[in-house]
């Protein structure tokens, strides 16, 4: 049974079990996003970052045929001056880093269009799955603008000279062409998506909990670090990992031939 975690007017929050899914649900703008919906997304990671019960997190979208026209151009080509639009912009990155700290796994259903600010969103979780339908891009330099919130995950996620292609000629991308990018992890029909996400979130729900949180936590204060910081800060992880009841369990269970039974400690 499904169960609402939150009211909001631009974001759906909902809870099955031990998957939370965030929908993106304002598509007379496309899923535009506004000030409102990036509080109201950062709000709705927060609610699954601290529910003990949630342990995978899917991102997905209302609207038909996009997942997110990107930033609400309306507001950048308002009145409102540098330090306003300064701050504003600021919910771009929280919401990057509170998907990158989230200690819980994430999956896109990309049904629909991925473009401009929404990429950023995708790439910031784990995995993306794609529609045959789904085109991603960075649309930007053709209004005039240049996707400067995104750049770092783009590099972070596709080689240099593509990423240059997409930023410099602002064209899109079909699926497949995504997931050779590196951009996409599973292209499916239109239809199978809601199944292929739901056969991946419940793969990880299946984890333990404990040991996923101190793997993401791992992955996203490593990716930057020098090679020699990487490999010392992962060792000292590893050693807290191998202290837990979970890995102790899980390598028990494994010999057992059975089904482990997660403590989460």
């Amino acid at each position: 049974m499904s169960e609402s975690g939150g009211e909001f007017e631009k974001v759906r929050y909902e809870v099955d079990g031990h998957i939370a899914t965030i929908t993106l649900d304002d598509p007379d703008t496309r899923n535009a996003l506004s000030d409102q919906l990036l509080d109201e997304l950062l709000c709705s990671l927060s609610m699954a970052k601290t529910d003990e019960e949630v342990r995978v997190v899917v991102l997905a979208s209302s609207h038909e045929k996009v997942f997110s026209a990107g930033g609400n151009l309306s507001a950048f080509g308002g009145d409102a001056g540098t330090v306003e639009k300064f701050e504003g912009a600021k919910r771009f990155p929280d919401c990057f880093k509170a998907i990158g700290e989230l200690g819980k796994p994430t999956v896109v259903a990309a049904k629909g269009h991925v473009l401009a600010g929404s990429l950023g969103l995708a790439l910031a979780c784990d995995l993306i799955v794609a529609s045959d339908r789904a085109t991603f891009g960075t649309p930007e330099i053709t209004v005039g603008l240049f996707p400067f919130m995104i750049m770092a995950l783009i590099y972070r996620n596709v080689p240099r000279k593509k990423t240059n292609e997409m930023l410099l000629l602002g064209e899109r991308l079909d699926a497949e062409q995504a997931r050779e990018a590196g951009i996409v992890n599973k292209v499916v029909p239109h239809d199978q998506v809601d199944d292929a996400v739901a056969e991946w979130a419940g793969m990880l729900a299946a984890r333990s909990p404990l040991i996923m949180r101190l793997g993401k936590d791992a992955m996203w204060r490593q990716l930057d670090m020098e090679l020699a910081d990487a490999l010392d800060y992962l060792r000292s992880q590893l050693a807290i990992e191998l202290s837990t009841e979970d890995a102790i369990e899980g390598v028990k269970a494994f010999f057992e031939k059975r089904e482990p039974e997660w403590k989460g400690r």
